[in-house]
């Protein structure tokens, strides 16, 4: 199988510890599409769908995102993802278009204490270090629908731009998340800065995942509307 067969493809994967950190900001910040969102994790097992897990490769990830609406469809628009595999970020910029860049990740947990670390090597990027630790705390629950949880977190599409301007998105099946409130500790946060935006003010509504089944789409031109 090669690069283009195995990218062009739906993808199963599973992702672990996900941390999901909220910023409000000011409409005007982001075209009336809020919060940003800095969300690291890591992929396991990502491969083309229907094969067995045994198949795939880990991709730990971190991504900085925010939220918007097309047509009557909410969604997910990324504005850039550091991952720590040169195949997946290859991959994902010849056949999902999406903004990947290489990075050197990692991430540890010990008790329900994650550590995570990101600093960026892509040739001719901006840096974009990223530190933290983040925990799980209090009782696991699934978000109310209309909740800004919810909001947050069940979104099951997501859209890109390619080079020359087309629009194009890919859909996303998983299971509603299994959510935690959660602490963290951002020691080194520079995905603000290097996608154009002041550090936003205030303190993230800050949520924690476990584990989640997920499957994306092969990625489609979007008809524009």
């Amino acid at each position: 199988m090669g690069l283009r067969s195995l990218f062009d493809l739906p993808i199963d994967m599973g992702w672990r510890h996900v941390l999901f950190a909220n910023w409000p900001v000011d409409p005007e910040v982001v075209a009336a599409h809020l919060p940003l969102s800095v969300v690291p994790f890591t992929n396991i097992a990502v491969r083309p769908a229907g094969l067995p897990a045994w198949a795939g490769f880990d991709l730990p990830e971190l991504n900085l995102r925010t939220y918007v609406t097309h047509g009557d469809t909410e969604a997910i628009y990324f504005f850039s993802l550091d991952a720590d595999g040169i195949l997946g970020v290859t991959g994902a910029r010849l056949f999902h278009h999406l903004p990947y860049y290489y990075a050197d990740i990692d991430i540890e947990s010990d008790g329900g204490l994650v550590s995570y670390t990101s600093r960026r090597r892509h040739p001719g990027a901006r840096p974009a270090n990223f530190d933290a630790t983040y925990r799980p705390t209090g009782d696991g629950y699934r978000s109310e629908p209309g909740s800004l949880d919810a909001f947050l977190t069940e979104r099951y599409r997501f859209y890109t731009e390619t080079p020359g301007g087309e629009l194009r998105y890919s859909n996303v099946q998983h299971d509603r998340w299994p959510l935690f409130e959660a602490e963290a500790d951002l020691r080194t946060n520079q995905v603000f800065e290097t996608n154009g935006f002041a550090h936003p003010d205030g303190d993230p509504r800050l949520l924690y995942s476990p584990a989640l089944t997920v499957s994306a789409s092969e990625s489609k031109r979007s008809d524009g509307t």
